[in-house]
């Protein structure tokens, strides 16, 4: 079993909210914080803190993993 099998069997995309689910689906290689704030009419903390809240819920501390986690559990913008 892979480390990803284990983290979707830990989290799965309902446990995460609706708000997370988004900048989630709109987090990538090449977007800002920045960029995700002004396309959801937020401010970069409030997205800064939904990432961090993402992180811990699906139990990653890189981008990258989060990517992968999303695409993985079929979270697209």
């Amino acid at each position: 079993m892979s480390t990803t099998d284990t983290l979707e069997q830990a989290v799965e995309v309902k446990d995460l909210t609706r708000r997370e689910r988004v900048v989630l689906a709109n987090l990538s290689e090449e977007a800002t914080l920045e960029q995700i704030a002004a396309k959801l009419f937020v401010t970069r903390n409030t997205v800064k803190s939904q990432v961090r809240s993402v992180y811990r819920k699906i139990g990653v501390s890189t981008r990258a993993d989060a990517v992968r986690w999303a695409r993985e559990a079929g979270i697209q913008a």
